[in-house]
C-alpha cells in the first residue's frame, strides 16, 4: 500500500476553482483563475472566508449605488435634496421707494422751488402726469409750495451779484407770473446802481485807464446783467458804447 499525502483545505478550494471555471464562462472583467487561487490561498492562510475575499468589484459598485440611490429619496422626501427652493431662496420684492408727495416735500424741504420746476423733477417718478398735478395742487393748498415765496427767495439769493436783466430772464425761465415778475423788475431797477458798483469794486476797483480796460470792464457788468446806462455811470462816458 503506498503513502498518499493528506488532502489540506487549500487542495479542496483550488479542485474545487478549477471545476466551477472549466464549466462556467469566464464573465467580461472578472479576475484570472490564478488571480483567484492566489487569493483563496491567502485568504485561507490567513483564517479569512474564501468566498468573500474573492467577491467581485462589481458587486461593492452596485451597492454604493443602492445607497446613493436610497440617499437621493430620502432627500426628495425631505425636501432637502438637490434643486429644493427654501422660503430663504425665493426672490423678494425690491422696497418701494418714496412716494411722489414725500419727494416733494424732500425738495421744498432744502429750497423754495417754482411750480413748473418742481414739476419737471417729479415727471420721473410718476406713472401719470396728471399724478404729478394733484401733488403740486395739495401742495399750494398745504402752504408747501409757492411760486411768490420762490421768486421772492430767487431774487434776495441773485441781487447782491447779478443784474435785473439777468434775474428777470430766470424768473420767467421757471414760469413766475408777468405781473410778479414785472413788479420785481422794478424793485430791481431801484437799487441796480448800488448793486453794480459794489460788485464792479470787489472785481477792479480802479477805474479802466484805456479803452481795452474800459471794454473788459464794461463786458464783465453786462454778463452779470447791469444795465448799459449803469455801467456807464460807473466806468464814466468811455469812447466805446
Amino acid at each position: 500500500m503506498s503513502w498518499k499525502p493528506p488532502v489540506t483545505s487549500a487542495d479542496r478550494l483550488r479542485a474545487r476553482l478549477d471545476d466551477e471555471f472549466e464549466t462556467v464562462a469566464k464573465p467580461e472583467g472578472l479576475r484570472r483563475t490564478s488571480d483567484l487561487r492566489r487569493a483563496a490561498e491567502a485568504s485561507a492562510a490567513a483564517g479569512q472566508d474564501p468566498e468573500g475575499a474573492s467577491a467581485p468589484a462589481s458587486q461593492w459598485q452596485r451597492s454604493s449605488e443602492r445607497r446613493a440611490a436610497s440617499g437621493r429619496g430620502r432627500r426628495g422626501k425631505d425636501g432637502e435634496g438637490e434643486g429644493a427652493r427654501t422660503s430663504e431662496d425665493k426672490p423678494r420684492t425690491p422696497p418701494k421707494g418714496p412716494s411722489l408727495k414725500m419727494r416733494a416735500v424732500g425738495y421744498l424741504s432744502r429750497r423754495e422751488h417754482a411750480r413748473d420746476e418742481l414739476a419737471r423733477k417729479l415727471a420721473p417718478h410718476a406713472e401719470d402726469p396728471d399724478e404729478v398735478e394733484r401733488v403740486l395742487d395739495a401742495l399750494e393748498k398745504e402752504g408747501w409750495l409757492s411760486t411768490e415765496r420762490f421768486a421772492q427767495s430767487l431774487v434776495h439769493r441773485r441781487a447782491s451779484r447779478q443784474g435785473a436783466a439777468r434775474i428777470v430772464q430766470e424768473l420767467r425761465q421757471h414760469g413766475v407770473d408777468d405781473a410778479q415778475v414785472s413788479e420785481l423788475r422794478e424793485q430791481l431797477r431801484a437799487t441796480e446802481y448800488e448793486r453794480a458798483l459794489e460788485v464792479w469794486r470787489k472785481r477792479f476797483g480802479v477805474r479802466p485807464g484805456d479803452r481795452a480796460a474800459y471794454a473788459k470792464q464794461a463786458r464783465f457788468l453786462a454778463s452779470r446783467g447791469f444795465a448799459h446806462d449803469v455801467i456807464r455811470r460807473i466806468l464814466g462816458a468811455g469812447d466805446d458804447d
